[in-house]
């Protein structure tokens, strides 16, 4: 067998050094420990620097900069996808107006509480729309269904007229374009016929409206609230003046829609136009949608002249025509500028951009809407001037 090694035994210095080393490491470990706890009690862990902090100044302002276009984008997304909601409680704001202004209108003969005044109002229009269906509702809908069987028969009689006078016509090629055009027409009839998919809409901002009308001052205070402290006073004047510009502009359109209403119905009574009461009515009520309802009472009022007779349907599309020309080149333009002193071209513009992008509903509300952005504007313009 080999002989076996053995371990050298260490000596006593040797030991003694080896101790001394472990009992330095230990207290430099020891003094590493209690640096690191007192740097953690001088820093909250939530100041203490992370991994996503920037502290380079200009990469810090490019970073603001681009948070802020971010939020811009997203802001006018969210605004086009809730663009359905925010005009209905636009229109209830509009709605709730022109109840105000009756309100106002009735506390100067009635000193009575504002929510009676409010219910007045709101059961007098109530009973004016029913009445207004049940009068118009069905006459018309009769008289819409016969358009294109009376546009048909029409345009035949003048093609024969035009053939007795020496026009050389293809009668079967012509009477194909007739048809079809009374099929166009019946197309567009049921299109004003499907008007009443309206009704959800017009309830909900039927309804906000009241809710605003009767009390006003709670949510002009509850929006106001949400604003700074210094800026809560700009708001109250810039609100009461946007309320104030919002009620005499309707005012004026409801002006026009009298105006329209009633010098149509005196024309085609004057005439012995059938349902001339029902055609006035209904052109006063269509007024309101500016650029569009005066076409559609405009065809109303030819297709239940021309079922009576041909010379009775250019009679009514005379008094279309007259009624049309003095209400949109004086009336309307005067009372706009009167009242909220708009330029006719500002308000055409917006209402072709409303009407573009949001359908008839934003075409309803382009005027109110331009007016409001018009105080606004001025009101920031008042503080600009007061700061220079």
């Amino acid at each position: 067998m080999p002989p076996t090694r053995r371990i050298p035994k260490l000596s006593s210095n040797s030991k003694a050094v080896s101790r001394a080393a472990d009992k330095s490491l230990r207290k430099i470990s020891a003094l590493e420990d209690e640096q690191v706890a007192a740097a953690d009690a001088e820093v909250p862990i939530t100041e203490q620097a992370g991994p996503t902090d920037i502290h380079d100044p200009a990469v810090v302002k490019e970073a603001k900069r681009a948070a802020v276009w971010i939020g811009l984008t997203a802001g006018l997304a969210l605004i086009v996808y809730l663009a359905e909601p925010i005009l209905i409680i636009f229109g209830g704001m509009v709605f709730a107006a022109m109840i105000d202004g009756g309100v106002r209108l009735l506390g100067r003969v009635l000193p009575i509480g504002r929510g009676w005044r409010v219910a007045m109002v709101v059961i007098f229009a109530g009973v004016f729309l029913v009445w207004t269906i049940g009068f118009a509702g069905t006459a018309m809908a009769q008289q819409a269904a016969q358009l294109p069987a009376v546009i048909q028969a029409q345009a035949l009689k003048i093609i024969g007229w035009l053939q007795a006078h020496g026009a050389v016509i293809n009668s079967k090629s012509l009477q194909g374009l007739v048809e079809k055009a009374a099929g166009s027409v019946g197309e567009v009839t049921s299109a004003v016929g499907g008007v009443i998919g309206w009704m959800t809409t017009a309830f909900g901002i039927i309804v906000l409206g009241i809710y605003i009308a009767a009390e006003p001052h709670l949510y002009r205070r509850g929006f106001a609230w949400l604003l700074p402290a210094n800026e809560r006073t700009r708001f109250e004047v810039t609100a009461a003046a946007m309320g104030k510009t919002l009620r005499r502009l309707l005012a004026g359109r409801l002006l026009g829609m009298s105006v329209e209403g009633v010098t149509t119905w005196l024309l085609l009574a004057l005439w012995g136009v059938p349902l001339s009461g029902v055609l006035g009515l209904l052109t006063g009520l269509l007024a309101f949608l500016p650029n569009i309802g005066a076409p559609i009472s405009g065809l109303l009022m030819v297709m239940v002249g021309f079922s009576e007779n041909t010379n009775t349907g250019l009679y009514c599309l005379g008094v279309y025509l007259a009624v049309q020309t003095i209400d949109g080149n004086i009336i309307v333009p005067m009372v706009a500028k009167r009242t909220a002193d708009l330029a006719p071209a500002l308000v055409l513009g917006m209402q072709l951009i409303m009407g573009t992008l949001f359908g008839i509903l934003g075409l309803m509300l382009a005027d109110p809407l331009v007016a409001m952005l018009k105080v606004a504007l001025e009101r920031q313009s008042l503080r600009n001037e007061e700061g220079a």
